[in-house]
This record gives C-alpha cells, sequence and structure tokens, in this order.
C-alpha cells in the first residue's frame, strides 16, 4: 500500500487529523466559542435573535449572525420567519442539534467547574 492509497483511504473514513477531511471542517465549527454558547442556549427552546444576542453577552451581530447562519446551513438549528410588525424570527435546534447539546453543555460545565484550576496554573506559568 502506498502512502497516498492510506491517505485516500483515511479521507474516505473522514479522518479529521487530515486537513481537508469534511469532519475537520465541521469540528472546527462546532469548537468555535459562539457556537457552543448558540448551541447550549437553544437547548432551553426556540429563541429569538434579540434574546440570543442579550444572552449571550459581548457577542457581536456579525458573528450570531454568521454562527446561526452556518449552524443553520449544517443542518444543526432552524430558523422561523413569523410575518408580523416587526418580523418575529426564531431560532431552534434541529433533532442533529439537539444531539450535540450533552456534549457542548457538558465542555461548558467543565470550564466553569475547572476554571479556578486553570487560572491558578496560569499564574505560575506565567511567574516562571
Amino acid at each position: 500500500m502506498t502512502t497516498e492509497h492510506d491517505r485516500d483511504r483515511a479521507r474516505a473514513a473522514y479522518d479529521a487529523y487530515l486537513a481537508e477531511c469534511p469532519a475537520r471542517h465541521l469540528l472546527d465549527r462546532i469548537g468555535d466559542k459562539w457556537v457552543s454558547l448558540i448551541v447550549s442556549a437553544l437547548a432551553d427552546g426556540p429563541q429569538r435573535y434579540s434574546d440570543l444576542s442579550r444572552r449571550i453577552v459581548s457577542v457581536s451581530q456579525k458573528m450570531l449572525t454568521q454562527s446561526l447562519r452556518n449552524l443553520e446551513r449544517d443542518g444543526l438549528v432552524t430558523r422561523t420567519v413569523t410575518p408580523s410588525v416587526p418580523v418575529r424570527v426564531d431560532y431552534a435546534l434541529t433533532p442533529l442539534g439537539r444531539s450535540l447539546v450533552p456534549l457542548m453543555q457538558a465542555i461548558k460545565a467543565w470550564a466553569e467547574e475547572h476554571m479556578d484550576e486553570v487560572l491558578a496554573a496560569r499564574a505560575r506559568h506565567d511567574e516562571r
């Protein structure tokens, strides 16, 4: 077997260690800080854009819009427009998006639980 053949076979199996693997691109997407917070926020149920914007403090309008569009494209979020004055737009997780919730919430909980340890490690490192 040649190295090229090995790469082709790995690529077909969605090996995220390969730069051009679609799974790697998906990992890049779901590893984004805004995406993890959006998915965690939408776990509580459908929300309007303005609700998400208020809940996720410091996300810019551009980043929130871009992240929601990308999540919609990947099939993780639905966007529902209700004609009214003003127009109402709601975002909700799809079944695929809901399957990601336990992972995202676990990572968020881990970060919150271990922040003191991380801050202490950073301080020790910076003292050296």
